[in-house]
């Protein structure tokens, strides 16, 4: 591989390694008294108690539950006396994933290196990077042409065989920790691929299976649920149900036709489904990325999402892993209201949680070159509970869907409906003088609802200057893409790469001509990575160099910066809406961050300070300079400052 330039990536050779990074030491140490029973003492009273109030009606429960303590018990057995020892280790820092230290990334396998064993190839190059969480998308076996990118399963523990096998994840696991990096998988626990075997033995007719899924003879229940459903995916196919004929049934597929939705109202599918995640936790998964966690429950005369049962199902889920697997912590996928959102962030559920709100304003402010919407929301969502984190994200495998609360944009006087159709005008490219380069996504007729596709470097202008060879836009695409990142940084949370981002890579069209990808848009942004684009490679060229260096700039200052670690922030208000202002603070330290979201520079008045209540002098810790008032914050300027520094020293 050629070579790259490297930013100080600590690891075991470092003399900082066991302080920094005490959540990955493997090396010999006392064991932790709180054994399996222990926990099992702990823990298991309170899972009984969940599941009894989940399954109030069932008479059988007993039996599951006897069932699942077996489980859990020969899970135990089997887990490996590394991952033992991982988990006394995490028992003690419970909260490693909030240091200022973790910074992660995410991949398709196939597209990134071809398969695991050409991951574990390129680990040098995600630790120049200075990667140290990477999020592995869906890698399991799935029928070959309704994959839905790999969330249609068909098997939980047998890996693609194009990707490798189960055997060289584990190994791929040990790797990676051994360099300091934590692994997180999917565990798709909604839904199935109709291929799966459970499916396959419903459609036989094993009335066992087919309790494990939602069915119905008529449509007559299917339609009186659909009277309150959303659609999720409405320009593949309308509506929440799907005709399968073998069995003469409609089955519950909220997303495809081919994921069927499971029936968590049969307490066998829960026992059933503890078995295959505590298989992956097994396996050495340190994340387990839950998805589609607002689904899990349904009843007539609802929505179908975010209801109590959902929650606590994920508790359960959550309390077995703290008896068994307690190393391992749950990242939850909620696109969802941001107020629901929140619901499913709290230690004994989800302590990771992926931020869209933070995500789809930051794309919001970028287009109106207006921070308020954003400050709104941040001021009074982006700090999380003690033990929790966001996990922060510019772009990622799916689409951006303009999810800010409603509220949020009405107190700052913006009319959300008409707000969100510019934006999906502005980032398709439709609004005059945009730059972006977006791909519509799911257009709904019935709501006008629309999603938006596309890489971080097309959404920021670098394609448009391309296409237009103006030197100026691409500065200035440069320029938003280095600003957006380094509120990433720091705003709280883990920082997430979708990767290639670090190099500017563009859209790719070519799904058009791909008939299994044609009518899904996200394979726009789901770009195959150029090996020769990386440093040392002969494509590696000015728009390249620029994303990987200010890249390795951001996450090497951050990782300098303990006042990064967690989530707490003040937002700060400033008399220019273009600028967004926030203070992170902690243990007597502070860091106030400065971006301005137009391509205008921006003096510093007296006001700005006055108004903010930001103590200069303020010293840059990016490039080590000076800002007082009359300073000027340039064209997406970006600012990480010391408050009250002496600068005798400059």
């Amino acid at each position: 591989m050629p070579a790259t330039s490297s930013p100080k990536v600590v690891g075991r050779g470092d003399p900082t390694w066991r302080r920094k990074r005490t959540w990955f030491m493997m090396d010999a140490m006392a064991t932790d008294p709180v054994d399996f029973q222990t926990r099992m003492g702990t823990h298991w009273p309170h899972l009984r108690d969940l599941l009894t109030s989940i399954y109030v009606d069932r008479p059988d429960l007993d039996v599951h539950l006897a069932a699942l303590q077996e489980i859990c018990k020969r899970a135990h057995q089997t887990r490996s006396d590394a991952l033992k020892e991982l988990d006394q280790i995490r028992l003690k820092d419970p909260h490693w994933f909030a240091s200022e230290q973790v910074v992660g990334a995410t991949l398709y396998v196939d597209l990134f290196a071809g398969d695991l064993n050409g991951v574990r190839d390129r680990i040098p190059y995600l630790r120049s990077l200075g990667i140290t969480f990477l999020h592995l998308m869906p890698l399991f076996r799935c029928p070959a042409n309704q994959s839905d990118g790999g969330y249609a399963v068909s098997s939980y523990r047998e890996v693609d065989d194009r990707l490798g096998t189960t055997e060289e994840l584990g190994q791929l696991a040990d790797e990676l920790r051994s360099h300091g990096i934590a692994l997180a998988l999917d565990f798709v626990f909604n839904h199935t691929s109709d291929q799966h075997d459970w499916a396959l033995r419903a459609k036989a007719g094993e009335g066992t299976y087919l309790r494990y899924y939602r069915t119905f003879d008529s449509r007559q229940v299917p339609n009186a649920y659909e009277e309150t459903l959303r659609e999720i995916f409405p320009s593949i196919r309308r509506g929440s149900f799907s005709w399968c004929d073998e069995l003469q049934r409609w089955v519950w597929t909220s997303f495809n036709s081919f994921q069927w939705d499971l029936n968590y109202a049969n307490p066998a599918v829960f026992v059933a489904m503890v078995e295959e995640m505590l298989f992956l936790a097994n396996t050495g998964i340190d994340v387990l990325r839950l998805d589609a966690v607002a689904f899990l429950w349904k009843e007539l005369g609802t929505t179908c999402e975010n209801l109590p049962q959902a929650h606590s199902i994920i508790q359960a889920f959550n309390r077995v892993c703290r008896m068994v697997a307690p190393a391992v912590v749950f990242k939850s996928e909620a696109i969802v209201h941001p107020d629901d959102v929140a619901r499913y962030i709290s230690p004994g559920e989800c302590p990771l949680s992926y931020n869209p709100t933070l995500m789809a304003l930051l794309w919001e402010a970028v287009a109106t070159r207006n921070t308020r919407l954003l400050r709104q929301s941040m001021s009074h969502r982006q700090a999380l509970p003690s033990g929790t984190t966001w996990v922060n994200y510019l772009r990622c495998h799916d689409d951006i869907g303009w999810s800010f609360d409603d509220q949020d944009a009405r107190t700052v006087g913006i009319d959300p409906h008409g707000h969100r159709r510019f934006l999906n005008d502005f980032y398709t490219g439709r609004w005059e003088g945009s730059f972006a380069r977006g791909v519509p996504f799911q257009f709904n007729p019935s709501t006008g609802d629309l999603r938006i596709c596309g890489t971080l470097a097309s959404l920021v202008g670098v394609e448009d200057a391309i296409s237009q060879q103006n030197t100026l836009y691409e500065d200035m695409a440069l320029r938003r893409a280095r600003m957006l990142m380094g509120v990433l940084m720091s705003v709280g949370g883990i920082p997430l790469l979708y990767m290639g981002e670090e190099l500017g890579i563009l859209n790719d069209y070519s799904y058009l001509s791909n008939p299994d990808q044609l009518e899904d848009s996200r394979w726009v942004h789901r770009v195959a990575m150029d090996w020769d684009m990386i440093p040392g490679g002969h494509k590696h060229g000015a728009i390249q160099a620029a994303f990987t260096s200010m890249f390795q700039e951001l996450v090497e200052a951050r990782k300098k910066q303990t006042v990064l670690a967690g989530t707490q922030i003040q937002v700060l208000d400033s008399p220019d809406e273009r600028l967004l202002v926030f203070r992170r603070a902690q243990n007597g330290e502070s860091l106030v961050i400065i971006a301005n979201f137009s391509e205008q520079r921006i003096r510093l008045t007296p006001d700005f300070f006055g108004l903010s209540g930001v103590r200069g002098p303020l010293k840059d810790v990016l490039n080590n300079s000076a800002l007082e008032s009359q300073s000027y914050i340039e064209a997406y300027g970006l600012h990480w400052c010391q408050e009250g520094t002496d600068f005798d020293s400059l």
